[in-house]
């Protein structure tokens, strides 16, 4: 079904695959040129170097590259893209770095944030924000429930050959020949400024597909098979995943799109696919046909390493929690039902940060087969047009039974409901039983049909990691969703819940063709780019809250440990929760304390403690009796007494240490929360994604790495004293020298402070890129 082929990979032609090997390899390959009548680049032997330029990926990136240097790339994008969670921020942040209009097309949309349930007006409040920041500057503002964000922008922004940056990790419009990168909110503020996106040119990793999906399997299913052989072993991470091969070509826009947004959940970088007539036709339909150029891998193409999928061979899937890794063939699990789910349990149960709360699949079996309570198909990856078609050809004329069970689908945008209603889709599906709703983002992050608590529910989005379903395990909560494709969530809820994958049923898949209105959007779009009114006034809300001072990097640093999080992986839904704590993404403040709230929620209390111990340093750095004062900042947090003198140029503040934290979401909140606890630094093995360490570099967080035997010896409470740490940043240190404290112990350490760029650590002395923007522009 899927092999992976690690070292370097030819591609001739894009349709053979040969491995660079030993000299009989290389000679192989240039044998393989000539018969293909390709001539080779150097001699006999394909140069590397070269033949890495015939990526697509190579392609693309050399042509938004600012720098000059292939290897060093400093990106500018075609367009930007944000949400109604981190709209707010971003313009907070330019306005203080002096931005008078938007320079490309910024796309502000309402889908995560609309219910206006929680905290009052403030939901509402940050939209009539977001209207306003569109006037004032020159944006686009898609009111709520439109469109959620990546659907608009497949629909309006993408376009051959192109990149686009957008505040959400599943920014993916690979598919349609633009690259899409998800990044937190300051890489915006960084392209609304004219500065760039930096990063080392990232490995390129070839998508090989073959053969064509049988009848009932969906984008969901190959997704997760890929998933499922590439996350645990790293094989794509911070790589860009580039789709080949003619199996591409035997797939439709939405089928790609399907695959291509789970790419996420791979860690790559990002995705480009090759481009055909399929897509030519996609531009023609949306009114966009000079959108469309044909971008192929050159005669001669290297990668470094390759997946080679054959899609034939692919079953319907099921990734059952707590991780769209955990993939199982729905075939499999049903045969071996009871094995499968006790082991699921057990792994399940070592994650859960409540010991006294049971995590129980294996009590929902009936008959030896899982039986769940809830299908919901929604948002980017699940309500494309023919994900909902298909599930109307499976329920048409049938019911789903007036059980316990429900199904219930959203849209992914307005123009996809409007042509569901003109093909009659809504009307087959909703008197077979399933509710429609509008386009929301929220049963994917936790913040819509919440399933009830011991439930299992069934879901085409992108993510069914733990507490993302809205649970609160610290409260004795505890739902669970597992991701599958929306043809066999259809056909599960024909069969009332029970487990049931699609090609068990003879469907006969209707393929109806796809009409676009522009008039859905024309009527109701805010289009202001290109034509900012600068004297709009910003309209806001009592929550919407700027962003309190922060001082620069301190010359030396005494950080106590807050948090030790040692599981395996660590993601920013449990660093910063998704659900309830949404609504107050416009008010750093007040967000700060749902932080960990899911995971450790003892941290906030510790973090603020010692918070409030800099405070009073801070205040009494200018006074005649500060000696005194030092000497009680010194016993209250621990501190041997000859620190005292130390405390005019020593800051304290909080660490979070975890293994490998980061994977999933691209909020910097789960950055900045920290830091506005008083949060110094993290601690880690590695960190999971370039976009977390990112958000942790310019909110002015030190993301140093340890080798595993000084992580062990970390302990909640410990104390971490940094002399010179100001010093070692300034000065490219690559590695630092510390010492644990532990009451009358002390022991040195080596921290790692790696692979940062000079305005990486312009910014870590800045305090946070706010501050560096206040000092440079």
């Amino acid at each position: 079904m899927i092999e992976l082929l690690g070292g370097g990979i030819y591609l001739l032609k894009g349709r053979f695959i040969l491995k660079e090997a030993d000299k009989k390899g290389k000679d192989e390959i240039a044998n393989r040129l000539k018969q293909e009548g390709l001539t080779p680049l150097t001699g006999d032997i394909v140069e590397v170097e070269k033949a890495k330029k015939g990526t697509i990926s190579y392609q693309i990136l050399s042509s938004h590259n600012q720098s000059g240097d292939w290897q060093n790339l400093k990106l500018r994008f075609d367009a930007l893209g944000s949400h109604d969670l981190t709209y707010v921020g971003i313009v907070q942040t330019a306005a203080l770095g002096g931005i008078g209009e938007f320079p490309v097309p910024f796309v502000m949309t309402n889908c995560h944030n609309t219910l206006c349930a929680i905290g009052g007006t403030v939901a509402e409040d940050d939209h009539a924000f977001g209207f306003t920041a569109a006037q004032k500057y020159g944006g686009t503002f898609i009111p709520p429930n439109q469109a959620v964000i990546h659907q608009y922008m497949r629909e309006m922004l993408t376009g051959c050959g192109k990149m686009i940056l957008t505040v959400d990790s599943h920014t993916r419009y690979g598919a349609l020949g633009t690259m899409g990168v998800g990044e937190g909110s300051p890489e915006i503020v960084k392209q609304m400024l004219n500065k760039t996106y930096d990063i080392a040119y990232p490995e390129v990793i070839a998508i090989y597909l073959e053969g064509e999906p049988k009848p009932g399997v969906g984008p969901h299913d190959v997704a997760l098979a890929i998933i499922k052989a590439v996350y645990d072993n790293n094989f794509v991470t911070n790589k860009i995943m580039e789709f080949v091969g003619p199996g591409v070509h035997k797939l439709s826009v939405d089928f790609r799109n399907g695959i291509d947004v789970m790419t996420t959940e791979t860690t790559c970088l990002s995705s480009i696919w090759c481009t055909d007539d399929t897509v030519k036709e996609y531009f023609a339909i949306h009114g966009r046909p000079d959108a469309y150029a044909c971008l192929e891998p050159a005669e001669v193409s290297y990668y470094d390493g390759l997946v080679k999928v054959n899609l034939s061979k692919i079953d319907p899937m099921i990734a059952l929690p707590f991780h769209p890794s955990n993939v199982w063939p729905i075939d499999e699990l049903n045969r071996n039902a009871s094995e499968i789910l006790r082991q699921v349990e057990v792994e399940g149960q070592k994650q859960l940060d409540n010991a006294n709360l049971p995590f129980r699949l294996t009590d929902k079996l009936a008959n030896g087969r899982l039986k769940v309570e809830q299908g919901i198909v929604a948002g980017c990856c699940g309500g494309m047009f023919e994900n909902i078609t298909a599930m109307a050809d499976i329920l048409a004329g049938k019911s789903i039974g007036s059980g316990y069970f429900s199904l219930n689908v959203y849209p992914a945008s307005q123009p996809i409901y409007l042509e569901l209603i003109r093909h009659k889709a809504v009307e087959r599906l909703m008197t077979a039983g399933a509710a429609f709703k509008p386009a929301f983002c929220g049963p994917c992050f936790g913040f819509g049909d919440i399933p009830a608590h011991g439930s299992l529910s069934i879901r085409h989005v992108t993510r069914n990691f733990k507490h993302r379903e809205g649970s609160i395990p610290t409260n004795g909560q505890l739902a669970s969703s597992a991701l599958m494709d929306a043809r066999s969530i259809a056909a599960t809820a024909l069969n009332g819940g029970m487990l049931t994958p699609a090609t068990e049923l003879e469907v006969e898949y209707t393929r109806a063709g796809y009409r676009f209105d522009p008039h859905v959007y024309d009527n109701r779009v805010y289009q202001g780019f290109g034509n900012p009114v600068p004297g709009t006034e910003l309209k806001t809300g009592p929550n919407i809250s700027s962003w309190p001072p922060i001082p620069p990097l301190a010359e030396n640093l005494v950080l106590k440990i807050a948090a030790v999080l040692k599981d395996p992986v660590t993601t920013t839904d449990e660093l910063i929760p998704s659900g309830e704590a949404s609504t107050y993404r416009s008010n750093p403040q007040k967000l700060a304390e749902f932080t960990l709230g899911r995971k450790d929620p003892a941290y906030v209390g510790r973090s603020k403690a010692v918070k409030q111990l800099e405070e009073k340093r801070l205040g009494g750095l200018a006074k005649a009796d500060a000696g005194q004062l030092f000497e009680q900042i010194v016993d209250a947090i621990g501190l041997p007494e000859h620190f005292a003198g130390n405390l005019p140029t020593t800051a304290l503040g909080s660490l979070i240490a975890a293994v490998k934290p980061g994977d999933g979401s691209a909020r910097e909140q789960a950055a900045s929360s920290q830091k506005m606890l008083g949060g110094q630094a993290n601690v880690a093995h590695e960190y999971a994604t370039k976009r977390y360490r990112s958000n942790l570099i310019n909110w002015g967080l030190l993301p140093f790495t340890v080798d595993p035997e000084t992580f062990r010896q970390l302990l909640v409470d410990d104390l971490i004293h940094i002399p010179g740490i100001r010093q070692a940043v300034a000065e490219g240190s690559g590695k630092v020298r510390a010492f644990i404290i532990r009451g009358s112990t002390v022991s040195a350490i080596e921290l790692k402070l790696e692979s940062l760029s000079r305005e990486e650590r312009d910014i870590i002395l800045a305090g946070c890129l706010i501050n560096y923007y206040r000092g440079n522009c």
